[in-house]
């Protein structure tokens, strides 16, 4: 018996036929609908789906081709079984060009079929197995996309689009939680590279004494703990890239060595003196200005320039308040699990006045810890963290004149379509809007 039920039609004119093939089926455990005439196989497409369909070829009014061609129309996903009689083994040969997938020659006996029918049922447990798999890697890929409809954001999009296939280094800036990583990954994608391996170091999450080793690896006995040989991530990202976060974390003496890769594609381990050649396409970014950081002296100014040949930077969640929509949805869609949730009107409007300071990242937190809490399906207040809540609560009054401006462009901002919009509900230019959004940091 199978384990599991599955749904087969049978559409064969000769009942006796028709009767062999059921019983077998009903035998093995199998939904089983038995079908002696092919005019009515179509509404029975409209009100069923079938995993298996068994088809005589020869048949009237209507002919196994005839039925075939519905089948393939109506419910793509069946497994076809054309049933040929012997010396019609060039139209079985036909059908299978058509679509069908196996074909059974008649005259059959009964432990005949029982075998052939748990073959078909395999095969199509595991066509359908794959084709579950490529969904679920095509929505894995889809919710890795960058969810954006601001224009300046779709500009610099577009951008590393244009780069992803070239061997340029690339900086990207901004914000912990605007995506950086994301779009390292999109760039390594769309490059020739994307099939070799993509390596992720965050500068800022590794000791300064450590991080050289875990760049450029380290021979044995090359300080206290080196037991062995150990390959660093260069090494690793051989072909491939390499994504370093933070990368303004790493220290004078490092960046002299990272330097040294960009120039001439070699590097040594700790603790050796031979030259080793990777090829590594970088990818680095920052959540630090580096033109203050060339400003200040820490960070090499020749390095920068190595980095710098692609410069993509990436705006703040509360600088592209149209997005917030936008992006509620895609984080509901993905952590809902199948159940449909709504926002309330009062929860929406605290999540578009919330100033987001942890970017995308906050808010994708926030959204699957209100699906969570939200048994009822719609996300409300109570959903929500304090701070978030809180967000619309601050008064004006004993504010400034300029805290109040400030406040009141933020909260345009937050509302209007872009800001060429923004700007008209002002009542200011944009290159004004521009200035101001500088000056108040928004």
């Amino acid at each position: 018996m199978i384990q599991e039920p599955g749904n087969i039609l049978v559409v064969d004119d000769e009942k006796h036929v028709l009767n062999t093939v059921g019983i077998c089926l009903d035998s093995l455990g199998f939904k089983t609908t038995l079908c002696s005439k092919p005019q009515e196989v179509l509404a029975l497409l409209k009100n069923e789906a079938y995993d298996l369909a068994f088809v005589d070829l020869k048949m009237s009014p209507l002919d196994g081709m005839e039925i075939l061609a519905e089948i393939k129309l109506h419910s793509p996903a069946t497994s076809v079984i054309m049933m040929t009689a012997h010396g019609s083994i060039e139209n079985a040969v036909e059908a299978i060009k058509r679509g069908a997938d196996f074909y059974l020659q008649k005259p059959f006996s009964f432990e005949e079929l029982k075998v052939f029918v748990l073959n078909a049922w395999e095969h199509y447990q595991l066509r359908r197995e794959v084709r579950e798999l490529r969904s679920q890697i095509a929505a894995t890929k889809g919710s890795d996309e960058f969810v954006t409809r601001n224009r300046d954001m779709l500009s610099q999009l577009d951008l590393a689009t244009r780069v992803s296939d070239s061997t340029m280094s690339v900086l990207i800036e901004g914000e912990s939680g605007t995506g950086k990583e994301l779009v390292a990954q999109q760039i390594h994608r769309g490059s020739s590279r994307g099939e070799k391996p993509f390596v992720k170091v965050n500068c800022a999450a590794i000791p300064e004494q450590l991080l050289e080793s875990e760049l450029f690896g380290h021979v044995r006995g090359a300080f206290t703990g080196a037991v062995k040989d150990r390959q660093g991530r260069f090494e690793i990202a051989d072909g491939g890239t390499i994504f370093l976060d933070e990368v303004a974390e790493i220290t004078s003496s490092t960046q002299v060595k990272l330097l040294r890769v960009l120039q001439s594609k070699e590097f040594e381990r700790v603790g050796e003196s031979t030259p080793r050649k990777v090829d590594v396409r970088v990818i680095a970014a920052t959540n630090r200005n580096l033109d203050e950081a060339l400003k200040e002296g820490t960070f090499r100014q020749d390095l920068f320039y190595r980095l710098n040949a692609i410069r993509i930077k990436l705006l703040p969640l509360r600088e592209r308040p149209e997005d917030i929509p936008i992006l509620i949805q895609h984080f509901l869609n993905k952590f809902s699990e199948g159940r449909t949730f709504n926002v309330s009107p009062e929860a929406d409007k605290v999540l578009r006045a919330y100033r987001w300071s942890g970017n995308v990242r906050e808010l994708e937190n926030v959204v699957q810890r209100a699906v969570l809490l939200a048994g009822n399906g719609t996300i409300d207040l109570i959903h929500l963290p304090d701070e978030v809540r809180n967000a619309g609560d601050r008064p004006t009054q004993s504010l400034s004149l300029e805290e109040v401006e400030k406040l009141h462009i933020k909260r345009v901002l937050q509302h209007a379509k872009d800001y060429d919009d923004a700007a008209t509900i002002l009542g200011i230019d944009r290159a004004t809007l521009w200035k101001k959004r500088k000056k108040f940091n928004l």
